[in-house]
């Protein structure tokens, strides 16, 4: 009896410490992925700053990082920097939900009905191929300068890249196992459920991702009909009033906020797709 006490604590031990080696590794993989990441960018940066401070790089056109992040900081500390962050945020979280639940329910649809895609999808693709700025001036004729128009122009960027992974994921699923579950006898829910949206959610949280991105590039678009606030309004302000640190203010703030946006996604992804092989880093 104490033998066996004896031996489960010390199984429960060596558990333990695997867990927390393991956990260890992982913390000591994510920083070191951080830091080979940030590299490029650190040395881009020194670069700029000393070519910019030289003189190679006059000031009226490519500011130094230090003038960009004065005007940064000196937006946040006014205030108005939130506003426009925050905006901004709100106009791509609000058209990537929207575009993103047209695409999975147009999507899913076109994927599982081959006559859905037959009808469906040449004109959306023929729909894809136009370009953003084509969009604004209709959805001004037809929702005016609000929140509106500028939601929905957002969604449009997102639902596109959605849109085509969903249908290629689920076009994509491999018929053996559609067959096997219905050896099984598998119900429609069923195979949809435990086969089908398993089998297509890499594409899919792919597609989330670049939906998102879509949706960062869209908002500048968006934010061009009428908007007195937001990064893009920043953008077009800079330009205006012949400031080149404002404008390259609003990009840079574009990609971490872009970023880190992006990043979320990729843990979600990361966790959702833990079971493949391909996210086992070595």
């Amino acid at each position: 009896m104490a033998k066996n006490l004896e031996a489960l604590t010390s199984g429960q031990l060596t558990g333990k410490a695997a867990a927390k080696t393991n956990k260890t590794k992982r913390n000591n993989g994510k920083l070191k992925r951080v830091v080979l990441g940030s590299i490029l960018p650190v040395i881009l940066i020194v670069v700029w700053e000393l070519l910019s401070r030289m003189g190679v790089f006059p000031s009226y056109q490519l500011p130094a990082p230090s003038v960009i992040f004065g005007t940064i900081v000196d937006m946040a500390q006014k205030g108005t920097l939130w506003g426009h962050i925050g905006i901004t945020t709100y106009r791509v979280f609000a058209g990537f939900v929207l575009g993103t639940v047209v695409a999975i329910v147009l999507g899913s649809f076109v994927g599982f009905y081959r006559k859905a895609e037959q009808i469906f999808d040449p004109m959306i693709q023929a729909f894809r191929s136009i370009p953003s700025l084509a969009w604004v001036p209709l959805f001004i004729l037809w929702m005016g300068i609000g929140e509106t128009s500028k939601i929905t122009m957002i969604a449009v960027g997102v639902f596109f890249p959605v849109y085509l992974n969903i249908v290629s994921g689920i076009l994509g699923v491999d018929r053996k196992l559609i067959e096997v579950g219905r050896m099984y006898r598998l119900n429609t829910f069923q195979l949809v459920s435990r086969i089908i949206l398993p089998a297509s959610l890499p594409s899919f949280l792919v597609g989330l991702r670049s939906g998102l991105g879509l949706g960062w590039m869209f908002v500048v678009a968006a934010e061009l009909m009428g908007a007195s606030q937001g990064l893009g309004f920043l953008l077009v302000f800079g330009q205006n009033m012949t400031q080149p640190e404002v404008i390259l203010a609003s990009i840079i703030l574009f990609a971490i906020i872009g970023k880190l946006s992006d990043w979320v996604l990729k843990i979600i992804e990361e966790r959702s797709l833990h079971w493949q092989d391909r996210m086992v880093k070595s």
